[in-house]
């Protein structure tokens, strides 16, 4: 027997739920027993008459004061979706399961999906027809039971078919990533105005962090703004040759973001998932030659050269099936690169190099300056090997930094500047020696525990680094906090666990042949 159309008024709760939709129902609305809804359950609101839907997770609440018996609340992100005026009238009812899921649960048994069934996916996650609970489970799934490389290039192809897609009419649009889990190494930030100070077209559009204290696009944004429109984002970089942007509001690849937003808390970063990720944001925005730096170290993300010559190979395959001319550098990933971890910090550290501060960190300098040499060698005019001198000759005629600073204007600059965060704790040595290693998991861990990257002034401002000699007592670095919550829990970290070993020689350097 069908139950009747029960009418409730729309209301507008004022909660973030962050990318999912959330619906409230009071526990003594007629309907909610008389439809059998639980709280979780997945539901359906239409509009009167049925011209707009979506679909809620739904959550029942008991108090009077945040909804009447009446009424059906939306979260933020739902309520802007269904678009209609708080007071209309709606009606809610159990909702389909997207015939999607049932590729979801096939992947979750081991089996090996198609193109069509992670289009269909990534459609029903742009759609909002996900869960985090449902995406949560495609995302452990493909993790632990692992993909094929055919099933990463469907994955990346699904992500660019269900988004926009950029096409800067140009036969070369050159992009950098850096896969990530060294903190620091905010070489982005430098590659992209030397190479757009050399005339090539680098059109940046980055993630936000997700395990780490900071991302690209999380830097940029203590010195301009990064959530710009598509036809902004298409301005800036017609005209400055590059931007330093999130790819968030262009809507490259939305249904990675929306992932992202899942993975953070679970703190998933599987190979197969960073891959087709970084892949489909390039494609999206309309790379044709990518760089694709792979740091390797005890604590980084990779940790041996067998690890990272297996991603080089799965990141090729991808690439290649996609129109990617790909080229991938293995890096030293056993310390963080630069100074500062955090999102001021870091853009302080970018700063110094661009203004060829005798200050700078020189790691991050020389890093920079060998990625954007090889970017550069992607220009049919450069012959090999003269990437590197071009790229210092960019940077020390300050040609560089004037880019920089055109491209801040024209993104829009901020005029709030954060600074490093005012509650301060130097961390000492505990013995005299050399530095031997530095653990970059603790490093970040620390970082995110004072504050960032959602604190822009919080993080860690290293003052020792690998072969440094120490006296017992020396600071090895400061933590910067702007809250007494995250300040006593990053120092409480730092004192089980300070993230620095100390030996009585200095370690060997090792090799990397790719830079």
């Amino acid at each position: 027997m069908n139950i009747p159309d029960f009418y409730l008024k729309l209301r507008r709760v004022g909660i973030d739920t962050y990318k999912e939709n959330v619906a409230y129902l009071h526990r003594d609305c007629p309907i909610y027993r008389a439809q059998g809804f639980q709280a979780l359950a997945k539901v359906e609101v239409n509009s009167r008459p049925r011209d707009q839907q979506l679909l809620a997770v739904l959550n029942v609440v008991s108090n009077d004061c945040m909804m009447a018996v009446d009424e059906l609340g939306l979260s933020e992100q739902a309520f802007e979706q269904l678009g209609l005026a708080e007071g209309e009238t709606v009606c809610i009812s159990h909702a389909v399961p997207p015939a999607s899921l049932d590729a979801v649960h096939r992947k979750i048994a081991g089996e090996r999906l198609n193109g069509e069934d992670f289009f269909a996916i990534m459609q029903d996650v742009v759609d909002n027809r996900y869960s985090h609970m449902e995406m949560s489970a495609f995302l452990v799934a493909c993790s632990q039971t692992g993909m094929e490389r055919d099933e990463l290039l469907y994955l990346t192809q699904a992500m660019v078919n269900t988004g926009e897609r950029l096409d800067w009419g140009e036969p070369l649009v050159a992009d950098k990533h850096c896969i990530g889990g060294i903190p620091g190494n905010r070489t982005t930030m430098l590659v992209v105005p030397i190479v757009a100070a050399h005339g090539m077209l680098i059109p940046k559009t980055s993630s936000r962090a997700i395990t780490s204290p900071a991302g690209t696009a999380d830097t940029m944004e203590t010195l301009a703004r990064v959530q710009l429109s598509l036809e902004r984002l298409r301005e800036i970089v017609r005209h400055e040759r590059c931007c330093l942007a999130w790819g968030g509001t262009a809507k490259l690849a939305p249904s990675d973001d929306i992932l992202i937003s899942v993975e953070r808390p679970l703190a998933i970063d599987s190979p197969g998932q960073m891959i087709a990720s970084i892949l489909s944001k390039k494609i999206a925005a309309g790379s044709t030659h990518l760089l694709i730096d792979i740091p390797i170290g005890p604590t980084a993300k990779v940790r041996t050269m067998d690890e990272a010559l297996r991603l080089r190979k799965m990141f090729e395959y991808v690439g290649d099936r996609s129109g990617l001319h790909l080229e991938v550098v293995i890096t030293n990933g056993e310390q963080p690169i630069g100074r500062g971890i955090g999102p001021v910090l870091e853009a302080r550290d970018v700063i110094q190099v661009l203004e060829n501060d005798p200050a700078a960190p020189t790691d991050l300098r020389e890093k920079a300056l060998r990625l954007a040499g090889r970017i550069l060698e992607f220009d049919p005019d450069v012959r090999g090997g003269q990437g590197y001198a071009i790229a210092r000759d960019i940077l020390e005629t300050g040609r560089a930094m004037r880019k920089m600073q055109s491209l801040i204007a024209a993104q829009g600059m901020n005029e709030l500047r954060a600074k490093p965060g005012v509650l301060v704790k130097e961390v000492m040595a505990t013995e005299s020696g050399f530095v031997v290693a530095i653990d970059n998991l603790q490093m970040a861990r620390i970082a995110r525990l004072a504050g960032a990257p959602m604190d822009k002034g919080a993080g860690v401002d290293l003052f020792k680094k690998m072969g440094d000699p120490v006296t017992e007592g020396e600071p090895l670095y400061r933590i910067h906090a702007e809250f007494p919550s995250d300040f006593e829990f990053a120092q409480d970290l730092a004192e089980k666990n300070n993230g620095f070993a100390i030996g009585d020689t200095p370690p060997a350097p090792r090799y990397f042949p790719s830079l």
